[in-house]
């Protein structure tokens, strides 16, 4: 009796040992409300099955996520999984480091992770628009669509009806939004119009909206010796028509992220261009009746409108790992792809359904037919094949583009640049920043 209670106590640490847990670190750079949802997704995923462990952690926006990440792998121990905005999508792609004299990726591409985890795995499944922008040339997927949105168009309802316009005619192009602009300004609109991510609603979304390049090499997409081109007739008149708005009070500037949404569901403005995604957060907080119409076009520009291009991030798995992580990894990207977790992801959070499935299971639970408009971000993306001109935008040094972009834009707003200076100026000073990317990735 006393040789086997010993056995039992011998016994028990290994038994704790073998069946521990495999812990998959995944950093990422959701808050709030969407941040609990992420810690849910992993927490339903941990619940499901005893091998794995997914553990959430938020590493600051997606700038300060990407700086960490940059220095963990420096470092040696780079998270297991990261959130990466769509702008670091072709600094991950370039992305290696020295082992042994030669260079090596730093990333473990989402096809190969799959593989290796065993998991069924077909690319086709997911939005052809959301998941050719994050494979390669061979139709490879490199990493995970996860939080993909689109911008469109939100409007009070409210402010309509006391201007004297029906609530249930959207502007569709950009002339009408003028005209109604005029009318609302007439009654009495503090805020008329605003934006949401300059850049890429009223520059990068416009260009591939209305089929207009934003850089050569189909949008760098073809190869980094691409060039920047976004100061072309149609892009100049199209930010020469914001400025000359703002003159007249129809257009109010209110930052370059997302602080604009905030002037739209607090009542201030009237008419907001932002993202899909920014949906849950306007209809928590707006006291008044809104609806979403799609993104304003110009009528006049031949083959408009065409489709927009997505933004948001997709996750990353880092190289170096073991391969029990690599199969917990793909175990997760499989749960989380499941079309019921999909489909509550895109009711809840304006997010794009990532896969034809989920979309497929929100139109047949009624969603759409219940929130009007909630479908406008996926027909946008989705009803007309992309060009080369819209497809998406895949740039070296993107974010350091966005940031030039943005304080030239800014000097258009206060008066100091007219819009073809400050577009020009723009694309120069982008452009040396290709450069520097394309010499430091040959």
């Amino acid at each position: 009796m006393k040789l086997r209670n010993l056995f039992l106590l011998l016994a028990l640490p290994l038994s704790g040992t073998a069946f521990a847990a495999t812990e998959i670190q995944w950093w990422h750079s959701m808050t709030g409300a969407l941040g609990d949802r992420v810690n849910s997704m992993a927490e339903r995923f941990n619940q499901s099955q005893s091998e794995f462990k997914v553990m959430p952690v938020f590493k600051g926006n997606y700038d300060e996520s990407m700086a960490a990440m940059v220095a963990a792998t420096r470092a040696g121990n780079a998270p297991d999984v990261i959130q990466i905005f769509e702008v670091g999508t072709a600094t991950m792609m370039a992305a290696s480091g020295d082992e042994g004299g030669k260079k090596k990726s730093v990333v473990k591409p989402v096809y190969e992770v799959m593989a290796m985890g065993g998991q069924k795995f077909d690319p086709k499944a997911y939005v052809p628009a959301v998941s050719s922008y994050y494979t390669d040339s061979k139709g490879r997927m490199l990493s995970l669509p996860f939080n993909s949105s689109t911008p469109v168009f939100y409007y009070s309802k409210d402010a309509f009806k006391k201007a004297g316009l029906d609530p249930n005619k959207p502007p569709l192009t950009w002339a009408e939004v003028a005209a109604d602009a005029e009318k609302l300004k007439a009654s009495g609109a503090s805020c008329v119009f605003t934006t949401g991510w300059q850049s890429w609603v009223q520059l990068e979304n416009a260009s591939a909206w209305h089929d207009q390049p934003f850089a050569t090499k189909s949008n760098g997409f073809g190869g980094l010796d691409t060039k920047l081109v976004f100061n072309g007739p149609f892009q100049v008149k199209h930010i020469g028509m914001l400025a000359d708005w703002q003159k007249k009070g129809l257009f109010t500037y209110g930052g370059r992220k997302n602080e604009p949404e905030a002037m739209f569901f607090n009542g201030e403005c009237a008419m907001l261009t932002s993202s899909s995604a920014a949906y849950g957060n306007i209809k928590k907080n707006a006291k008044f009746d809104f609806a979403v119409s799609p993104l304003p076009y110009h009528a006049d520009v031949k083959g408009a409108p065409r489709n927009t291009i997505i933004g948001g991030a997709s996750l990353w798995v880092m190289a170096g790992k073991t391969p029990e992580k690599y199969k917990g990894i793909a175990r997760f990207f499989n749960f989380i792809s499941q079309p019921e977790l999909q489909a509550e992801w895109h009711q809840a959070t304006g997010y794009l359904p990532i896969t034809k499935a989920a979309y497929d299971l929100t139109k047949q639970q009624g969603y759409y037919e219940k929130n009007p408009g909630t479908d406008i971000s996926v027909l946008q993306m989705t009803s007309k094949t992309p060009t080369d001109n819209s497809r998406g935008i895949r740039l070296g040094n993107f974010v350091q583009i966005r940031n030039i972009i943005d304080e030239e834009l800014e000097s258009v707003w206060s008066g100091k640049k007219t819009a073809k200076q400050a577009l020009d100026e723009a694309v120069e000073r982008g452009n040396e920043q290709l450069r520097k990317f394309e010499k430091a990735n040959k």
